[in-house]
């Protein structure tokens, strides 16, 4: 079941001296409740419930978010294994090449981060490829959650390691019966 929570305000893009109309909703989750931020061009923020800021509430929203929510909601009722909403992030050219990577990643599989490294053509480079997955602004959808250490070890997420091992598990990942987080 998710229940839904809208705001709007305004701010300003790095790249960009106009001003964009940034529109918030909550939405609730398995994970509990997931903030998401969009401009009417896409989405560009999802925060974890231990990261999400306060609510604003009113009843504004937009096709993207809209769009969005329908796309988590059948994700978390497992009948999408592939997102389509429009997405609009701000990062270096290095995390924006790591985030585009990362929206090749099959449902249900994972990469190490130096798989990731060579994929965008910079083999040597997996710490930072670790430093850029770690700003994801848009986990779930860029599925961070899908990147693990060389091992197969889990490593950080944003959301936490709970979060990460709840994602993989709703993918099908199988862990062994030892794992302790």
């Amino acid at each position: 079941m998710c229940g839904i929570v809208t705001g709007a305000f305004l701010t300003a893009h790095k790249r960009d001296v106009t001003l964009a109309m940034l529109f918030t909703q909550s939405l609730m989750t398995p994970l509990g409740s997931l903030q998401l931020e969009a401009t009417e061009a896409g989405l560009s923020a999802i925060h974890f419930p231990s990261r999400a800021g306060g609510s604003v509430e009113t009843s504004e929203t937009t096709p993207v978010l809209d769009h969005a929510i329908e796309e988590l909601t059948a994700y978390f009722e497992s009948t999408l294994t592939r997102f389509s909403v429009p997405l609009v992030w701000t990062g270096t050219p290095f995390q924006e090449a790591v985030w585009g990577a990362l929206t090749h990643i099959p449902f249900g599989e994972t990469v190490s981060y130096r798989e990731v490294a060579q994929v965008i053509g910079r083999p040597q480079s997996a710490r930072p490829v670790g430093g850029a997955v770690g700003r994801n602004p848009l986990p779930i959808i860029v599925p961070c959650h899908r990147v693990v250490g060389s091992t197969g070890a889990l490593t950080g997420f944003t959301g936490g390691l709970t979060i990460k091992v709840s994602l993989l598990t709703h993918e099908g990942h199988r862990f062994p019966d030892g794992l302790r987080i």
